[in-house]
C-alpha cells in the first residue's frame, strides 16, 4: 500500500491543478474574444511547425500534445479543412500520413501567439518574480522527472 501524501503535498496538487485550470481558462477566453481558435490549435501547429521540413505522424502529434486520439483525429481534420495543415502519404507506411503545417497556419501561430503570450504574462509571468519562476520551473521539472523513472 502506497503511504498517504502529507497535508502539504495534497494541497499542492489541488493548487496546482485549480491554477493549470484558471490559467487555461484565461487564455481560451482570450482567444475566443480575439475572434481566434481555441488553444487546443495552437498546440498542434506548434508542434508541427518545430517539424516543419519532416512532419509528423498522427500518433507522434498525439504524443506531443494533451488530446485523446479521437479529438486528435478530427482537430486534424478541422485544421486541414482550414488550410492549415496538409497530410502527405508517409512513404515508411502506405498507410500513415505525415501532417505537414502550412504557410496559413504559420501565420496562425503568428495571429494567436500575442494573445496566448499575453495571458501567460498577465496572469502568470507578471505575477512570479525570476527566482520564483525559475524554482516553479525547477520543481516541476522534478515532478517531470519522477513521472518518466515509473
Amino acid at each position: 500500500m502506497c503511504p498517504k501524501p502529507s497535508e502539504r503535498a495534497q494541497q499542492a496538487w489541488i493548487d496546482l491543478h485549480r491554477s493549470h485550470r484558471l490559467l487555461l481558462e484565461r487564455v481560451e477566453s482570450a482567444l475566443k474574444r480575439a475572434a481566434l481558435p481555441p488553444l487546443d490549435w495552437y498546440d498542434a501547429l506548434l508542434e508541427l511547425r518545430r517539424e516543419r521540413e519532416t512532419g509528423l505522424r498522427q500518433f507522434q502529434l498525439c504524443e506531443r500534445v494533451l488530446l485523446s486520439k479521437h479529438n486528435l483525429s478530427r482537430l486534424i481534420d478541422r485544421l486541414e479543412q482550414k488550410g492549415l495543415v496538409r497530410r502527405h502519404a508517409c512513404s515508411e507506411d502506405g498507410r500513415g500520413n505525415l501532417i505537414r503545417i502550412t504557410a496559413a497556419g504559420e501565420r496562425m501561430l503568428e495571429a494567436m501567439w500575442p494573445v496566448y503570450g499575453g495571458v501567460i504574462e498577465s496572469s502568470f509571468g507578471a505575477r512570479l518574480g525570476r527566482r520564483e519562476a525559475s524554482e516553479l520551473s525547477r520543481i516541476l521539472g522534478k515532478a517531470l522527472a519522477m513521472d518518466e523513472s515509473t
